[in-house]
């Protein structure tokens, strides 16, 4: 039985600490090695197999796994695999006995931290966490600073906005291009200005431009510039965008719906370094980081025409996912306590939080519009609450909308096993013998799934096919 083995009271959960996942079956070790790990200031979880590492991983990934590669099951080469996949930039350290050296080595190459083979003095793989957490993360700040400021703006607790957050971190570091991909209300903004906080860049100007908000007879002048005189109207120059956000980053929301014409001169900006304002015959250098993002299928739009294939790898050196709120409910609670802490003020109310009835409402809600949606909802019901805990009644009135069924495990589970039967069912005309060997179950099991879903194989049968027939409502074989 795989169980989480705990070596002493867990630190404070502070963000200044950072987080490490022990992976080992030898209990003393993972005793020792947890004390010295929690002695020099990390947060220790400590577990005994894959499986177990791969749980916490889900729930909430580390800074750094330290795994043996002996583990009882899925070994520590296989886990490393797994962990590469879904979270390419945590490191891992391998832990090796002498005879599966050659195996760290081969992992070493595919891309895992470092190995230490056992016996190891303290001292040691102290160090080489140091550099893994030091590679990893090159502009975390050190302990007693604000090391999460460049992302205060984001709120969530959720594994699969943690991924994209590390993976934005490890990006800042560089000036590669990058590409936000999410639906409207995710946050795509939000996540380019974290992104810029955390770039050399970030003392520079960040300017953002909706690319369909601007009608495109302006849009070349508002991204280029122009020169007095350059068309009616013009009368004064204008430095555009680009030239504003000179040293810093440019954000390019919405980046799918920019006018074939355009596409063809940002892409020239982009190869050439340079901006030459409408009317101007010159060009001017710029310096400028570019994240784009889109709401839209940018694949389906080069195969269509709309969007230019060179542009499209020249914007897409990076691409990050945004999940939408509804992959992330787990962090429906938490921004709305966050929003409510800022609009109560905002109103002049005092709003402690919500009624677990109307929390529960909205974490079962349907969120086409994501955070931006929420957003809207929570500011509606405290404007219109008059008590210092929100209703069920006005939550319900801001949605305007049914909420989403959560079920529970067991009736998941029912709903699931009903599906399964009738679908094998309708696949074999109502043939029990043929749904039986298709579920590999036996007949009589199988005609006990039915009787508790009060399903029969006539209901599934061909008018004139032969087999089980119904009588008095119960499945009887002929």
């Amino acid at each position: 039985m795989n169980l989480a083995v705990r070596t002493d009271p867990a630190p404070p959960d502070t963000p200044e600490s950072p987080r490490l996942l022990l992976v080992d079956d030898d209990p003393d070790l993972l005793r020792l090695l947890s004390m010295r790990l929690r002695a020099s200031g990390y947060r220790v979880e400590a577990v005994d197999s894959a499986e177990a590492a791969l749980a916490h991983l889900a729930v909430r990934p580390p800074d750094l796994v330290i795994s043996d590669v002996r583990l009882p099951g899925r070994d520590g080469l296989a886990l490393f695999d797994e962990i590469r996949r879904s979270h390419p930039g945590l490191p891992v350290i391998l832990l090796t006995a002498h005879g599966s050296i050659p195996d760290a080595v081969d992992a070493t190459a595919r891309g895992v931290f470092g190995y230490l083979t056992k016996p190891f003095d303290s001292r040691v793989l102290l160090d080489k966490v140091k550099r893994a957490l030091d590679v990893s993360a090159p502009r975390t700040l050190k302990a007693g600073e604000a090391s999460q400021a460049w992302r205060a703006e984001i709120v969530s607790r959720s594994a699969c906005m943690n991924e994209v957050l590390e993976e934005a971190r490890m990006v800042a570091a560089g000036d590669a291009s990058v590409l936000i991909r999410g639906a409207s209300g995710s946050g795509k903004e939000l996540l380019a200005r974290a992104i810029h906080r955390a770039s050399p860049r970030a003392q520079q100007p960040f300017v953002a431009i909706n690319c369909g908000a601007i009608p495109e007879a302006l849009l070349e002048s508002e991204l280029f510039g122009h020169v007095k005189g350059a068309f009616t109207g013009a009368g004064s120059a204008h430095d555009g965008l680009f030239l504003s956000a000179d040293g810093g980053t440019l954000f390019l929301d919405e980046i799918g719906d920019m006018p074939l014409p355009l596409q063809v001169k940002l892409l020239r900006v982009l190869q050439e370094r340079a901006v030459r304002p409408v009317g101007a015959t010159r060009a001017r250098a710029v310096n400028v980081r570019i994240i784009s993002a889109t709401h839209r299928d940018l694949d389906a739009a080069m195969h269509e025409g709309s969007f230019r294939e060179d542009l499209y790898y020249r914007l897409n050196v990076v691409r990050l996912s945004l999940p939408s709120l509804e992959a992330r409910r787990e962090d429906i609670p938490l921004l709305a306590g966050h929003f409510i802490h800022g609009l109560s003020e905002k109103y002049g109310k005092t709003i402690h939080g919500f009624a677990p009835e109307a929390l529960e409402m909205l974490v079962s809600a349907a969120w086409p519009g994501n955070v931006r949606q929420l957003y809207n909802v929570v500011e509606q019901v405290c404007a219109l609450t008059t008590t210092p805990l929100i209703a069920a009644t006005l939550v319900q009135r801001a949605l305007r909308a049914p909420s989403v069924e959560v079920l529970t495990y067991a009736e998941a589970r029912l709903r699931f096993e009903r599906d399964y039967l009738t679908q094998v069912l309708k696949l074999t005309g109502g043939n029990v013998t043929d749904a039986a060997r298709l579920a590999e179950r036996n007949r009589t099991e199988f005609y006990r799934l039915l009787q508790r879903h009060a399903l029969t194989p006539a209901m599934f049968r061909l008018a004139d096919a032969p087999g089980d027939v119904a009588v008095s409502g119960q499945a009887k074989s002929a």
